[in-house]
């Protein structure tokens, strides 16, 4: 069906694992804010540190570049959280940031280990300070890597995911990062609790593009593979007024979707035929997205309709 959802936040975890877990962030941009939501969402009590606007900004501009890159997308991320500034380079600063250490579960960071070690958050000498503490640090890349400078898109081009001149359509690196390293986040409350002591987890964006990536690795959305264009229920096809994206994968979707089209065939092999296509083709290219969508409906075909 063609009816979006509206865009909003994480939903709020039933469960809310992370009830009780203060955790402090000094992560920027997308990844960092984005995990943080996430762990507001599983119950955390999330604040975060920012660095002070530029002195000539307007009142309320925040401290992140994600808040004037997009201001609405930096007010979901950071709904119902606790937002300070701290010039950590300053000894003001830096007293505002171990005041807040003091009464942290997790730390999440987002910035080379050289930062890191300048700001005196050294894994060895905070573990040392504070045993209890657990870091979760969000780099580009992992290992001796860490310190080259990249983006989301450099990320995604090194695994294969950048085709043409074309921008990739979502920030797909930051965004798997982001689920990364909510996950880290749990894994060290779990390591907390079984070893009376805090732990550090690195997560790297280009590895997070890595996994995103294995299914072409693998070969699976290589052209002709079966979820590459090879399999005719498995396409994006024109329709009278737009496009449809139909995923009839499995043979009861395979069937229905080749019983509606008058196919005479509808077990796997069929469905790679070059007739099989043309069939497919004809008969979406002559149907409306309104038809379309009562078809999802009425035949159990999964399907999708744009513009």
């Amino acid at each position: 069906m063609s009816t979006k959802p509206p865009i909003a936040a994480a939903k709020t975890s039933a469960l809310r694992p992370l009830k009780g877990v203060r955790i402090l962030s000094l992560a920027l941009n997308l990844p960092g804010p984005a995990a943080l939501m996430r762990c507001q969402g599983m119950g955390a009590t999330c604040t975060k540190l920012e660095p002070p606007p530029h002195p000539s900004a307007p009142k309320g501009t925040s401290g992140d570049p994600m808040g004037l890159y997009n201001r609405a997308a930096y007010d979901v991320m950071h709904a119902g959280m606790k937002v300070s500034h701290a010039d950590l380079k300053t000894e003001a600063g830096q007293k505002a940031l171990h005041r807040a250490l003091a009464k942290t579960d997790v730390l999440l960071t987002s910035f080379r280990p050289s930062a890191l070690k300048k700001l005196g958050l050294e894994w060895k000498a905070l573990h040392k300070q504070y045993p209890q503490l657990s870091l979760v640090a969000i780099v580009g890349a992992p290992g001796a890597r860490a310190e080259e400078p990249g983006h989301d898109l450099t990320y995604l081009a090194e695994n294969d995911l950048v085709t043409g001149l074309d921008l990739p359509p979502t920030l797909y690196a930051d965004m798997a990062g982001s689920l990364m390293a909510s996950e880290a986040v749990l894994q060290a409350r779990l390591l907390q609790l079984q070893k009376g002591k805090g732990v550090v987890q690195e997560v790297a964006l280009s590895v997070a593009a890595g996994y995103l990536a294995l299914p072409r690795t693998w070969g699976l959305t290589a052209p002709g593979a079966a979820v590459g264009g090879g399999h005719a229920g498995y396409r994006v096809y024109p329709c009278k007024d737009g496009r449809v994206a139909l995923a009839a994968l499995e043979p009861h979707f395979a069937a229905a979707l080749a019983v509606e089209v008058g196919l005479p065939q509808s077990h796997i092999l069929a469905m790679f035929a070059p007739e099989t296509h043309t069939a497919i083709a004809t008969y979406l290219a002559g149907k409306t997205r309104q038809q379309l969508d009562a078809l999802a409906m009425a035949k159990d075909i999964p399907l999708y309709t744009m513009n």
